[in-house]
């Protein structure tokens, strides 16, 4: 029987909401862990890795997990971002973490909206170089919603039925 771990790291709480989705979906045995306190990854047959995109990238912390997943390992990853959806900035940092995870088998990805903090938003509208992520994102205040979350469950079944049949 194949055991899942949903592991994330979320400052904002909007990937957390995301993982609590992920793990809702999934059949037992599962676990679900902040990434701080996800060791021991060969005991999983898949895991879920969640992280929000922070200056349109994959953050440190997120960076060096996805680094240590053992090779071979079946993933999921799902991220959460303030720009409009399938915009380059949130697309890049998707991207980005599968190369970090590129000695893992990447099942697939998901991404979706997530509200930014107040002072997130302001320290982007003083920076010239995230000027366009700072008029995107406060069209993400209500996110993630009951769509965004429905999405996640059902990502979460299609990664889980893919790991069933040998990820194909």
């Amino acid at each position: 029987m194949s055991t899942t771990l949903v592991t994330y790291l979320s400052r904002s709480g909007n990937t957390r909401s995301v993982a609590l989705a992920v793990f809702e979906a999934l059949a037992e045995p599962k676990e679900i862990r902040p990434m701080e306190a996800a060791n021991g990854l060969d005991a999983y047959d898949l895991i879920f890795v969640g992280f929000p995109v922070q200056m349109h990238s994959v953050p440190y912390a997120a960076e060096v997990f996805l680094k240590k997943i053992p090779a071979g390992k079946k993933i999921a990853l799902f991220s959460t971002h303030g720009s409009l959806p399938g915009h380059i900035l949130s697309r890049e940092a998707i991207e980005y973490a599968v190369v970090l995870a590129s000695q893992a088998k990447v099942l697939g990805t998901y991404a979706c909206r997530g509200r930014l903090s107040v002072q997130a938003l302001e320290a982007l509208g003083r920076s010239p170089e995230h000027q366009e992520w700072a008029e995107m994102a406060p069209s993400a205040a209500t996110h993630p919603d009951a769509v965004d979350l429905e999405e996640a469950r059902a990502f979460a079944r299609r990664m889980a039925m893919l790991e069933a049949h040998g990820g194909y």
